[in-house]
């Protein structure tokens, strides 16, 4: 294990590499279709119901705004568009959506730049979260310099045969702007006036000189309506947040709600993930290995299964480990009661303890944000088979891996490079 030498990460609770090699540096996501996805959908009967099926590509588009921008052109609501994976922006994407009463033949008339939707069919259920098979990636690191490139990636490739540690991936908090995590800190305080506030006024120094100056002036003033001109039209949500302040002033929560369900939601799941990193790089600065089960640690088998590891198991969970029946797992805290079994736990609980936020907090964050936080356990380890090719300076990634996990945890691995350079 190798400690990151970068800030953001460490903030992040993203603070080890697995791998010791010496990174091959270079940009990440030079051009779009550097960082292709192909979401592997889990297939499902079509024929009838009220919900569209659609194979949606889209370049270099932000998803929540292409979301809306179909909603928009389809003249519906964007609360009827549902989808299995939020991609990342600078991206060539492939998933799939369901439009709640979508028509197939308005769909095949869309014309929206850098976008193709194709209407399957029907079906009787809408697509959730996760509820896919995983996603395959095709990835272009640009650049690199490594003196020894080919040697660089293939010492990599060996020593990540152990895996990686499972993080969630900067997107997730966001890279200039990692806020994500402490908006739904305060959701989860029910601090609504500090909630907007993070989201709208916290600058941080990799934005624009302009835009970090913009926010401070709303931190200064509230005064939402100056502030909505001030904002840059592509800081479209923050614009939202205060033209319903303007509208309704001191009304923070229905502010916040005036922002599209699954970004609202994604605060809390943001708070959820910073744990989650926060715990799992406090167990590798422990120097335990990803594959080393500790008594008291919690088990995820491939089947759902869950279990605890105890002096008397321990030998067979690391037999089942070896032979991928199951993994080390931690869990990721909700409304349900939360029962400390072991260090990890304990970690986690300390940390909530800190923040003040407890099963009651969740409780009622997911009655604010309309989705219910049950608590869930997420592996610490993720492997892959990485097949690589390196031209010049460029080196190629292509790998699969299961719903929720970041391919930049690979990436990361392999560059070592500042996270800007990821972006």
């Amino acid at each position: 294990m190798m400690h990151t030498p970068y800030p953001v990460e460490d903030t992040l609770g993203i603070s080890w590499y697995a791998t010791e090699t010496p990174g091959i540096g270079g940009v990440l996501r030079k051009e779009p279709e550097d960082f292709t996805v192909e979401e592997m959908p889990l297939g499902g009967p079509l024929g009838e119901g009220p919900y569209l099926l659609c194979k949606l590509t889209k370049r270099n588009w932000e998803h929540q705004h292409a979301m809306k921008s179909i909603a928009a052109a389809l003249g519906i609501s964007h609360r009827r568009i549902a989808w299995a994976g939020t991609k990342d922006k600078n991206a060539l994407t492939t998933q799939y959506i369901t439009i709640y009463g979508g028509e197939a033949e308005a769909v095949k008339d869309l014309r929206i730049r850098d976008m193709e939707i194709e209407p399957l069919g029907m079906t009787q259920h809408a697509l959730s979260l996760g509820a896919l098979a995983g996603n395959r990636f095709a990835i272009t690191i640009r650049d690199c310099t490594a003196d020894d490139l080919a040697d660089t990636v293939a010492s990599s490739v060996s020593a990540a045969a152990a895996g990686f540690p499972n993080y969630f991936g900067l997107q997730r908090f966001g890279v200039v702007r990692p806020v994500t995590h402490l908006v739904g800190r305060e959701i989860l305080r029910g601090d609504y006036d500090a909630a907007v506030d993070t989201y709208v006024g916290l600058a941080c120094p990799d934005e624009t000189p302009e835009v970090q100056e913009t926010r401070r002036a709303y931190l200064e003033t509230r005064n939402a309506k100056a502030a909505i001109a001030a904002f840059p039209a592509h800081l479209g949500f923050e614009r939202s947040v205060l033209s319903y302040l303007a509208a309704h002033p001191g009304d923070s929560g229905g502010a916040l709600q005036n922002l599209p369900p699954k970004l609202l939601s994604m605060f809390v799941s943001a708070y959820q993930s910073w744990l989650f990193n926060r715990v799992l790089s406090l167990r590798c600065a422990d120097g335990t290995g990803l594959d080393e089960p500790l008594p008291g640690e919690r088990l995820v088998f491939t089947n759902g299964r869950e279990d605890i590891v105890t002096e008397a198991n321990r030998r067979i969970v690391s037999v089942h480990i070896g032979r991928g029946r199951c993994a080390v797992a931690l869990f990721l805290p909700g409304a349900g009661s939360f029962r400390t079994e072991g260090r990890n736990d304990e970690r986690m609980a300390a940390l909530l303890a800190e923040d003040g936020i407890t099963a009651e907090h969740f409780e009622r964050a997911g009655a604010f944000v309309h989705l219910h936080y049950a608590g869930t356990l997420r592996p610490i380890n993720v492997k892959t088979e990485i097949v690589t090719e390196v031209k010049g300076q460029d080196v190629s990634l292509a790998f699969t891996l299961p719903p929720g996990h970041y391919a930049t945890t690979i990436c990361r691995e392999f560059m070592k490079a500042d996270p800007l350079a990821m972006i």
